[in-house]
């Protein structure tokens, strides 16, 4: 009767600290992120103002990235943007770490459709493993003999979708699949949760049925 109770109070014990551990961690990240992001202006806010009002600091974060948002959907607001870029690409170092941050941005950016072409999945990385990717790139790989070779160039996330690799592809050995690319990212933030148990393969003007779900990194299932 003992250690049918002690296993009883231990077994719940366990349940609840399962249960906590990740509710508690959550509301320490958003107290964490709140004060972060209402630090960036609430310290200015606070010597302006005279008293400290908790959120507003993050309310004009946002409202200034609008503004900064509404200011390059203009033209003259554009014009203004891209003179101050080229001022920052003047600037030793900063103008590398700007050109890197630049980019990524630009991929994930909702005014750019050229970044991503498709969403793929290619043999990666090895033989009889496969990987979800997104096409970015065709280019021509041109021997000394003249001699041209066409080739794919797959970025394929290896940490969520901001870090990963870029690998090259024959045509024939990259996978179009029927996933647009917004789905291609929802695929990838949830760590292959959101692919779809069947997912149409388009290539060649034909359409064939995957009738197997694929892993992010492993092969298809068996």
């Amino acid at each position: 009767m003992g250690d049918g109770f002690k296993k009883s109070v231990k077994k719940k014990l366990l349940t609840g600290l399962f249960i906590t551990f990740p509710l508690v961690l959550s509301i320490i990240a958003i107290i964490w992120l709140f004060n972060l992001l209402d630090g960036i202006l609430g310290g200015i806010l606070e010597r302006i103002l005279g008293h400290h009002y908790p959120g507003l600091g993050i309310l004009s974060s946002v409202f200034g990235i609008y503004l900064v948002g509404l200011l390059a959907t203009t033209v003259f607001g554009r014009h203004f943007i891209e003179q101050v870029e080229a001022i920052v690409r003047r600037i030793p170092i900063f103008k590398s770490v700007y050109s890197t941050f630049k980019q990524l941005g630009n991929a994930f950016s909702p005014e750019n459709r050229s970044s991503f072409k498709k969403f793929v999945i290619v043999e990666y990385p090895r033989k009889g493993a496969h990987s979800f990717g997104f096409l970015t790139k065709e280019c021509i790989l041109r021997s000394d003999s003249g001699v041209d070779e066409c080739y794919n160039a797959v970025y394929i996330p290896t940490n969520n979708l901001y870090l990963g690799e870029v690998v090259l592809f024959r045509k024939d050995d990259i996978i179009y699949t029927d996933l647009s690319i917004e789905d291609g990212i929802k695929v990838m933030l949830s760590a292959g949760t959101a692919a779809p148990n069947v997912i149409l393969r388009n290539e060649r003007n034909h359409i064939e049925e995957l009738t197997r779900p694929v892993s992010i990194a492993g092969g298809a299932e068996k």
